[in-house]
């Protein structure tokens, strides 16, 4: 995780720009070669994708895909020649890497570098509330991804082998009993098919709010043994359970599962 780390910020962070107003920005063309495309016409595409998405959210594409346009010095003092280029908001850039191809490795690492990280290279809140159903569900399970990894790193440390318990734990808490075998059967899912893959954005934050607290419950307190940490993750999930419906909210279970998976989504956006 240590090495992702360092490549994310090496290989995002070397290429952002900063204009007069302080503002940062991103430069398609050096996107592009980071991203692992060689030509600029399969990348175009990537962007226009990522257009549409921006104006389906009801966001200004000017605002975030300025076009610009850059001068290619050519040999033998003939005339220079134009190629177009864009100033990539992080927003931008965000939306691009959904669009990309899900193939490359860097792409997956460009996905957690504009969504995930830090608080100033994650989405605003009015950023969020534009996002489509689909953006949202994309979003949230980048997160639920990156903390299910840090979780998974706490839990270890206070003792848990055995994670499909561990895990099933919090599910349980979470589901009223369910696990997430059960989960899966309630679904219609295929043996093995991801949960969350298969989950709205508001059971994927119901999910996240159960990661990341849990995590927290597990380093502050110091809980130590397999059966406390997975005891820890239960009770957590059920405080979260007993919340939501103090809030009147919908029950995780009785959130409706979407049409199509993640997965299912990906490829057809590819």
């Amino acid at each position: 995780m240590n090495e992702l780390k360092k490549y994310n910020e090496k290989t995002f962070d070397n290429i952002k720009h900063i204009n007069e107003c302080g503002q940062e920005y991103w430069e398609a063309r050096e996107l592009m070669e980071v991203l692992e495309y060689s030509k600029w016409e399969n990348f175009h595409k990537a962007i226009k994708r990522a257009m549409t998405a921006c104006k389906s959210s009801k966001n200004n594409v000017l605002d975030h895909f300025p076009e610009v346009r850059k001068t290619v010095e050519m040999p033998s003092n003939a005339n220079p020649k134009y190629i177009l280029d864009y100033k990539l908001s992080r927003y931008a850039c965000y939306l691009i890497v959904q669009n990309a191809d899900p193939k490359k490795e860097i792409v997956a690492l460009g996905q957690t570098y504009f969504a995930i990280q830090t608080r100033k290279q994650e989405l605003s809140q009015q950023e969020y509330a534009k996002l489509t159903e689909e953006e949202k569900r994309f979003y949230q399970r980048n997160l639920t991804k990156k903390g299910n990894y840090s979780l998974n790193q706490t839990a270890k440390k206070a003792g848990v082998k055995n994670f499909d318990k561990f895990h099933n734990a919090g599910y349980k808490g979470l589901y009223n009993g369910k696990t997430a075998n059960d989960i899966a059967k309630r679904k219609g899912l295929r043996y093995r098919e991801d949960i969350l893959d298969n989950m709205g954005s508001a059971e994927l934050a119901a999910n996240l709010f159960r990661i990341t607290q849990t995590q927290q419950k597990l380093t502050n307190n110091n809980i130590q043994g397999e059966n406390n940490a997975n005891k820890t993750h239960y009770n957590m999930g059920k405080d979260i359970r007993k919340f939501i419906k103090k809030q009147g909210s919908t029950l995780p279970e009785n959130l409706p599962t979407p049409e199509k998976s993640l997965k299912q989504l990906e490829k057809q956006n590819n």
